[in-house]
């Protein structure tokens, strides 16, 4: 899952150097920060010692995928991404959501057990 969530945020890296320069400090670099957070914070979680945090952190992890998903549709409505990337891309995010959901899932019932 973070090597998925990894490779994500080099493809959203990527894609925001295509962005016009006014946006570089707007979208581009909130996205880039969304998209880095989620790798981030799967590692931090994992660091932690306790299921709780770590737990916490999965959470935090979940919520960024929703904020870059926004991001990205909004970029692509703005015409800053093309449908192919848009798509490909978005995908990529939906797959580490079910990964996150499942580790979620997996955990809390671990933990009740």
């Amino acid at each position: 899952m973070w090597k998925v969530a990894h490779g994500l945020v080099l493809k959203v890296y990527e894609t925001t150097r295509q962005f016009p320069s006014e946006e570089r400090f707007r979208l581009a670099d909130q996205l880039c920060r969304a998209a880095a957070s989620i790798p981030t914070n799967i590692a931090e979680g994992k660091g932690r010692n306790s299921l709780k945090e770590y737990l916490q952190f999965l959470t935090v992890a979940r919520g960024s995928v929703e904020e870059v998903k926004y991001q990205l549709l909004l970029a692509r409505d703005l015409g800053y991404v093309n449908e192919e990337a848009y798509t490909e891309t978005s995908t990529g995010y939906d797959q580490v959501g079910r990964m996150l959901n499942g580790l979620i899932r997996s955990l809390k019932s671990h933990a009740r057990t």
